[in-house]
């Protein structure tokens, strides 16, 4: 498999404290501009699929609109229930104005 950081974005698209949902060869993700800093994770709740990019970001955490779980947006760890399983979390780069992600093996 690839190892390769694929351009999912432009930073112009997504304004701190804001999240993006984008499409990597099948996996949704969102990204989550923290401070001028960029995370990545799985857009989709581990606990029944809720959007995560619809829902709310304070810090680190991201809130699924669906029934309030939290995650870490560094991680992908739950930081509150209902879900128990984490989303994947993505290595992020930024190149000059562009958004990288590298896709998981």
């Amino acid at each position: 498999m690839s190892v390769d950081f694929v351009k999912v974005a432009e930073i112009k698209d997504i304004q701190p404290s804001n999240m993006l949902a984008v499409d990597l060869e099948g996996e949704r993700v969102c990204i989550a501009n923290v401070e001028g800093n960029y995370y990545a994770i799985g857009n989709i709740c581990t606990h029944l699929g809720g959007p995560l990019n619809e829902g709310t970001l304070e810090g680190f955490d991201v809130e699924c609109p669906w029934h309030g779980s939290k995650f870490d947006v560094r991680t992908g760890e739950p930081t509150r229930p209902p879900a128990r399983q984490a989303v994947p979390a993505y290595e992020v780069k930024v190149e000059g104005n562009n958004i990288l992600i590298r896709k998981h093996q």
